[in-house]
């Protein structure tokens, strides 16, 4: 353990070096684009505290801390667990994460509250991947702008690596699992103080109701039909469920169970918030904000030159610059028009839509808060990875 602690010290020092070695300061003479950089650093984080926090994060965390405190463990092992049927525990994995349809920060607290209560690493690194990857209404997004081609790779592509990147990991790291299983993981089951199952569940779906519709996203160029329908009247709906789970808590629940909820609300909050807000911070600083264009401290140019044709380069570095980016809900398919508009290869586009919406830089070092270093490391590179090799594949065929 001291040996590889002294290696991640001495590869920090490395890759300290060469960024400064190979740092471009002719890019900021008179520092105009430094001061444009922390100034979209900034803007997103305020937008990301104004936009995601409230509607997104902060319900997230009330059903984690509900997940830990009132799912019983031995239905989180049955369906999730690491010695479930492989093909249960994954599909159900993927379903969950579709159904949601969140961002790469907002599922953050369900993972760490289905993996906290017994789930095995590799169903919850498949729901992990599986709920900002499957979302139903950027897929349609998608194959709309973008065209049916793309946007049925995307669907098909998310599907299979929501699997794939789940069994791997339990592979990898299958091991380290059992250790956690038997050594650490509690045995005692999350009590329901005599509540039904109906009424568990209504209290879990008036919770999954809010994060859902009070995030329901406006559909693109004034579009008729369901999902134009449900937005007319999304908080109609969002203050709905807020009524059902008020009187849900009212009747149902008890002073000490959610004082103790609170506690696992508040546990989640500290362990996660803080890196995701410097997440966001660094990749403003670096990728520029909402909506903006070569602000960054990186020149849009390079990404440009980076991801045109359809080489085996051109597709690792959209999947790099997917991973690092944050891409809130539905906000990848205007950018990645825009970056097609300017020469990116369909290659690289299918890699950065696989890769981009599944991961962002704060939501790695708040996964890495959860599973460790040397997991997360594996399961960045796995979606890095794959997103590459889909995109080549699909570029070459297409």
């Amino acid at each position: 353990m001291k040996e590889w602690s002294e290696w991640k010290k001495f590869a920090t020092l490395v890759v300290v070096f060469l960024i400064f070695f190979f740092l471009p300061i002719e890019y900021f003479q008179g520092w105009a684009r430094m001061k444009s950089a922390v100034w979209e650093s900034l803007s997103l984080a305020r937008w990301y505290a104004r936009e995601h926090v409230l509607l997104c994060l902060v319900p997230a965390f009330f059903i984690a801390g509900a997940i830990t405190q009132f799912v019983k463990q031995d239905a989180v092992m049955k369906y999730l667990g690491p010695a479930a049927r492989k093909i249960v525990a994954y599909p159900v994995a993927a379903v969950s994460g579709t159904i949601l349809a969140v961002c790469s920060c907002t599922v953050l607290p369900l993972f760490a509250s289905i993996h906290k209560r017994g789930a095995g690493l590799g169903p919850a690194s498949a729901f992990l991947y599986s709920g900002p990857a499957i979302n139903v209404l950027a897929i349609i997004l998608t194959a709309r702008v973008l065209g049916l081609e793309i946007g049925a790779a995307r669907a098909i592509g998310a599907v299979v690596f929501s699997i794939v990147i789940g069994l791997l990991m339990h592979l990898i790291f299958r091991n380290e699992e059992k250790t956690r299983i038997n050594d650490w993981l509690p045995s005692t089951p999350g009590g329901d103080e005599g509540r039904t199952l109906w009424q568990n569940g209504l209290f879990f779906a008036a919770m999954v109701g809010i994060l859902v519709f009070a995030n329901w996203g406006k559909p693109a160029g004034g579009e008729s039909g369901f999902w134009a329908a449900v937005y007319s009247v999304k908080w109609v709906l969002t203050m709905f469920f807020f009524v059902v789970l008020g009187l849900a808590i009212i009747a149902w629940f008890r002073k000490r169970e959610l004082s103790e909820w609170v506690d696992a609300i508040w546990m989640f909050t500290k362990q996660i918030m803080p890196l995701l807000l410097v997440g966001v911070l660094v990749a403003g600083f670096l990728l520029g904000g909402p909506g903006s264009t070569d602000r960054g401290i990186i020149p849009s140019v390079w990404i440009q030159k980076a991801v045109g044709g359809n080489s085996i380069l051109a597709n690792a570095a959209a999947s790099v610059v997917g991973a690092f980016m944050y891409f809130a809900t539905l906000t990848e398919v205007p950018i990645l028009q825009g970056l097609m508009q300017a020469g990116m290869g369909k290659g690289p586009a299918l890699a950065l839509l696989l890769a981009g919406p599944a991961l962002s830089l704060p939501s790695m070092l708040a996964i890495g808060s959860i599973l460790g270093t040397k997991k997360t490391v594996v399961f960045v590179l796995l979606v890095v990875v794959l997103s590459t090799i889909t995109g080549f594949l699909y570029g070459s065929l297409f």
